[in-house]
């Protein structure tokens, strides 16, 4: 059984340690825990994990955040993966810092990520797991917090929100959503 886990974020040395990149470093770290690299290759960095005879396609768009839908339908076709094997990884405005929220379904809630997913694959019915990078800015300069670094108190943090993102996967991929859902969706 194939899945295909996307983290999203953009592509360049100017974003790597932003907020909005969270979906590349959960899997950055789950790729190196698993001791597997990443390859260019079309639509992004891909690389393959497998997981109790299950094959996990870790997906980095390199098409920018607002066109991640692209790189999303090319390897779902292209690898032949079913909608309810998608997990997409993703930051979070609405949800305080440190919060994750794995769903089955939802909105875009305003990411353009996820807009452009929703758009290309034309439903809104795939899991995402949203990590929440709190809205600690003022009026207007809400583009500048998402593409802006880490604070220190919140780089600390990190090490461990990035493990429990590599626990969801598996458990995502082993005990299916509603499992997973039940055990990872805290407060903080």
């Amino acid at each position: 059984m194939k899945y295909l886990i996307v983290g999203l974020g953009n592509i360049g040395p100017e974003y790597q340690d932003t907020r909005h990149n969270i979906g590349f470093r959960v899997l950055d770290a789950f790729a190196k825990a698993s001791n597997a690299v990443f390859e260019d290759k079309r639509y992004g960095a891909v690389c393959e994990v497998k997981v109790k005879g299950r094959t996990l396609i870790l997906l980095k768009p390199n098409t920018y955040m607002n066109l991640s839908g692209k790189a999303v339908s090319y390897w779902m076709q292209k690898e032949k993966i079913a909608l309810e094997n998608l997990l997409v990884i993703l930051d979070d405005l609405a949800l305080p810092f440190g919060t994750l929220r794995l769903r089955g379904q939802g909105s875009d809630g305003g990411h353009n990520g996820l807009k452009n997913i929703n758009a290309l694959l034309n439903t809104t019915g795939y899991a995402r797991l949203r990590y929440g990078i709190g809205n600690d800015f003022l009026k207007g300069q809400q583009v500048d917090y998402v593409l802006g670094v880490w604070d220190e108190k919140e780089k600390e943090a990190l090490p461990e929100l990035l493990k429990r993102g590599g626990g969801i996967i598996v458990d995502f991929v082993l005990q299916g959503i509603a499992r997973t859902m039940n055990v990872y969706n805290t407060k903080k």
